[in-house]
C-alpha cells in the first residue's frame, strides 16, 4: 500500500451541510517511538494499548461555501474558541488536502472535548487528531462515488491521523496496535497503524491502566521538538534497533503471558524514552520528583508482594500504572493509599484496554 492508494478518484455526491461526531481514545505505547523522518514517518516501530476511558469527542459541523484558496474553520475546546489551535489544524489540512480534496469546499466548525486534562501527559494529540480524521472520513464516505469499505475507512483514517500526530495513527482501532515498518510484525507499515496480528495471552486482554496525574501543566518541551532532537543524537541508531529487538521479544511475551518479562520490557522502554531526552542536545527532563517517588514506591511494593504491577511513561511526568485485572483489587488499594498523594491535586484516572474509536452521530 502506498500514499497513492488514498487519493480519491472522484466524488459524485453533493452535500450542502451536515454534522458528524466521533469519539476516539488515547493510547499508551509499550514499545515507544521517538524520532521521525519527513512526512511523519517514524524512525522506529511502536506498539500500544488502546485505552477506553481517556478519549476525545469531536463534533464536526460542515457548511458548503464558494471554493477559494483558503481553508475555513473554527475550533472550540470545551465550548471555548481556541484560535491558538488553528496553526496545527491548518498544517494538518495542508498535509492531507491531496487525500481529501473537498477540504476547501466547506467551512468547518470543530468542537472538541476530552475526558482528561489537556496537555496532561495523556496523549491528547493522539485522540484529538484521530477523532478529527474520522470525522473527515465520514464526510468523504458520504461524498464518495464508490463504496468505502470499513477496512479502507479505518486504514485511511489512520493514515490521515498520522499526518496530524504520529501516535494518532494508533488510536483508530484496538486493542493492541502496531505502527512502523518492521520485519518482526507481518503487515506493519510506516504509513498507518495496523492491528497486532498474533496470538495474545488472556492475561493481557483485560489489562488495567491507572494514570497518575503528577503534573497537569504544559510540557516544557513539546513532543515535536523532542522528536526532532533525535536527528544526530549520539545514541539514536542504537535506540532504533533496540525498538525492533524489543518488539521481537514482546511477541513471545504476549503469547506466553510472562508478566515478569512484560514488566521488565515496558519499564525499560519507558526509561529509555526519557534517557533519550536527557542525552539530547539541548537536553531536557520531563519527569518530576514525584514521578521518581512513584516509580520507587512501585518497585518496593512489587518486591514486597510479588504482584505484577509495573509502570510506563509517556513524554511527560505522569505515570501509567499497568497491571492485570486479576490483581486489580489489592493494587488499586496500594495506588490509593500510597501513590495518589504524589499526584497534582491527588488526581488519577482508572482506565483499561479498549477497542478503538466509535461513531456517535452522523
Amino acid at each position: 500500500m502506498t500514499e497513492k492508494d488514498f487519493i480519491p478518484k472522484a466524488y459524485s455526491q453533493s452535500i450542502e451541510n451536515g454534522t458528524v461526531t466521533w469519539e476516539s481514545p488515547s493510547n499508551i505505547a509499550l514499545v515507544k517511538y521517538w524520532g521521525k523522518k519527513k512526512d511523519q514517518i517514524p524512525e522506529n516501530p511502536s506498539i500500544s494499548f488502546t485505552l477506553n476511558i481517556c478519549k476525545t469527542i469531536t463534533n464536526l459541523t460542515f457548511t458548503q461555501k464558494e471554493r477559494d484558496n483558503d481553508f475555513s474553520f473554527e475550533i472550540f475546546l470545551d465550548e471555548e474558541k481556541k484560535d491558538d489551535f488553528k496553526p496545527k489544524i491548518e498544517t494538518f489540512f495542508k498535509r492531507v488536502e491531496v487525500y481529501l480534496p473537498f477540504l476547501k469546499d466547506f467551512h468547518f466548525q470543530i468542537e472538541t472535548s476530552n475526558t482528561f486534562p489537556h496537555s496532561s501527559g495523556i496523549a491528547s494529540s493522539a485522540s484529538g487528531m484521530s477523532a478529527l480524521a474520522l470525522c473527515l472520513m465520514s464526510l468523504e464516505r458520504s461524498l464518495s462515488v464508490v463504496e468505502v469499505t470499513d477496512e479502507y475507512f479505518n486504514q485511511k483514517a489512520s493514515f490521515l491521523a498520522r499526518l496530524g500526530s504520529g501516535s494518532a495513527s494508533r488510536s483508530i482501532e484496538g486493542d493492541l496496535i502496531v505502527w512502523g515498518k518492521t520485519d518482526v510484525i507481518e503487515g506493519s507499515s510506516n504509513l498507518l497503524a495496523t492491528k497486532y496480528p498474533y496470538q495474545v495471552h488472556e492475561k493481557f486482554k483485560d489489562y488495567q491502566d491507572t494514570i497518575l496525574l503528577v503534573d497537569k501543566g504544559e510540557k516544557q518541551v513539546s513532543s515535536t521538538v523532542g522528536h526532532n532532537l533525535m536527528h544526530n543524537h549520539p545514541y539514536a541508531q542504537n535506540r532504533f534497533q533496540q525498538a525492533h529487538d524489543n518488539l521481537n521479544a514482546l511477541k513471545l511475551i504476549l503469547e506466553s503471558g510472562d508478566l515478569d518479562k512484560f514488566i521488565a520490557l515496558i519499564e525499560s522502554e519507558a526509561l529509555t524514552l526519557h534517557a533519550m531526552m536527557m542525552t539530547s542536545m539541548p537536553y531536557f527532563i520531563l519527569m518530576k520528583p514525584n514521578t521518581l517517588e512513584i516509580i520507587n514506591k512501585i518497585w518496593d511494593f512489587r518486591k514486597d508482594t510479588g504482584l505484577h504491577v509495573g509502570f510506563t511513561l509517556d513524554a511527560g511526568a505522569n505515570v501509567h500504572v499497568l497491571y492485570p485485572k486479576k490483581e486489580a483489587k489489592v493494587i488499586l488499594e496500594f495506588i490509593k493509599d500510597e501513590l495518589v498523594a504524589y499526584c497534582q491535586n491527588e488526581q488519577y484516572i482508572c482506565d483499561q484496554i479498549g477497542f478503538g474509536a466509535k461513531l456517535i452521530n452522523n
